[in-house]
């Protein structure tokens, strides 16, 4: 191990991200989260140092069509998780 020029370092290139062995699955997540979030995120909406009280319902209603992608996919996971076993046990059930 080398340690160089201690009093006078020279920097290279920093370290590079490991290429993926799916890249499949990776430009499949990107995708999904491209169609589910196109936009970026509003910024100037998100100001910590303000108080609470002076979000309008209007910032909020701004925010949550942002969010309306996220929103939507987590509704049909609930449906999702909510009907598979209704109908699960009304197969097991009513096998008539």
């Amino acid at each position: 191990m080398e340690l160089g020029n201690i009093s006078k370092p020279t920097y290279g290139p920093g370290p590079e991200a490991p290429g993926s062995s799916t890249p499949g699955l990776v430009t499949m997540a990107h995708g999904f989260l491209r169609l589910v979030q196109p936009n970026p995120l509003p910024i100037e909406l998100i100001n910590f140092g303000q108080p609470r009280s002076t979000f309008s319902r209007e910032h909020i209603r701004e925010l949550l069509l942002y969010e309306l992608g996220f929103l939507v996919c987590v509704a049909i996971g609930v449906f999702f998780i909510i009907l598979v076993p209704l109908v699960g046990c009304c197969f097991c059930c009513c096998r008539c």
